[in-house]
């Protein structure tokens, strides 16, 4: 295969990391954004995701869709439940203090990866995609009478991969849709821009907090929904999307909610790509680079205002 089609197939990867890595960067970010709450356990949000992900396709022993559906419902809805359950026992009672809550989530973080590993054990689950058709991809090489459409060989990939995409769209779509025109949406931004005003008005800033860290982590957990069908659901997996979620967040701007898309699609196709034709090592490295270099030159991030 020719160098074309090979960065072709690199750039639909890092698609597809850049999908599911804005979902759950954006949960980090909004979490920190309203509440200023570094959640150091978001990465076991996503694992616990995972996991519950198996549990209920293995329950549900039909069609794969029937499983993966219902999965699609119950691992967000538990994974957010469960976050609401840990900002009442353990986020409230410390008064969301920046650097108790560093320390909380860390404490959280062991708490769920090691009774996960005690109930599910330590071995990798699959789960079946709800459809998998492999499909051949179109390219355009330059011939003598200018672009030709070709069909090069090995130039596929599945059709779940693309829904997978299709589907971090429609979800970030509709967050935005949430944020932006409902009366929800107004409560949080409202909150984040002066909770003690907003209690002013009568707003109940804990049930807020409340919501909010649920739906944080619930993004994350439906992040990994979408991407255990390709990878493979273990009580480890939590720790490169709690590193490129922060990374993310960091790029984009604390709190910033376009700015983390932008950077998602950035760290997740460099990722994606630089994986393919190097390792995934290298990716992080320079994914990490990056981080200092807008630490240094840009501290609040492409899309983050300056404090004043």
């Amino acid at each position: 295969m020719e160098f074309g089609p090979y960065l072709f197939i690199a750039s639909l990867e890092g698609a597809i990391t850049a999908a599911v890595l804005a979902l759950t960067a954006v949960g980090l970010s909004i979490v920190f954004g309203i509440m200023r709450v570094v959640n150091v356990a978001h990465g076991e949000f996503f694992m616990l995701g995972a996991v519950i992900a198996w549990w209920v396709t293995s329950m549900i022993t039909a069609h794969p869709a029937l499983g993966f559906v219902a999965a699609l419902i119950v691992a967000p809805l538990l994974v957010g439940l469960l976050a609401i359950v840990s900002d009442h026992l353990v986020l409230r009672r410390i008064n969301y203090d920046p650097e108790r809550t560093i320390v909380a989530t860390i404490g959280l973080l062991y708490v769920i990866q090691q009774t996960t590993l005690m109930t599910f054990g330590p071995e990798a689950r699959p789960v079946e995609a709800p459809f998998n058709k492999r499909i051949a991809l179109p390219w355009f090489e330059l011939g003598e009478n200018g672009f030709v459409l070709t069909w090069p060989w090995g130039l596929s990939t599945t059709t779940y991969k693309l829904a997978v995409i299709a589907a971090a769209i429609v979800i970030l779509l509709i967050l935005w849709l949430v944020m932006s025109r409902t009366r929800l949406g107004l409560i949080m931004r409202a909150t984040q821009l002066d909770s003690e005003m907003a209690q002013a008005h009568g707003i109940h800033v804990d049930k807020v907090y409340a919501l909010v860290f649920g739906l944080g982590a619930g993004l994350a957990a439906l992040g990994a929904v979408l991407i255990v069908p390709i990878q493979q659901a273990h009580y480890l997996m939590g720790g490169d999307p709690l590193l490129l979620s922060f990374i993310v967040v960091i790029i984009g701007g604390l709190g910033s909610v376009a700015g983390t898309i932008v950077a998602a699609v950035l760290i997740g196709m460099s990722d994606g790509i630089i994986s393919v034709f190097f390792t995934p090592t290298l990716a992080k490295i320079i994914a990490t680079l990056l981080v200092a270099f807008v630490l240094v030159f840009r501290p609040q991030g492409l899309f983050g205002k300056p404090e004043r």
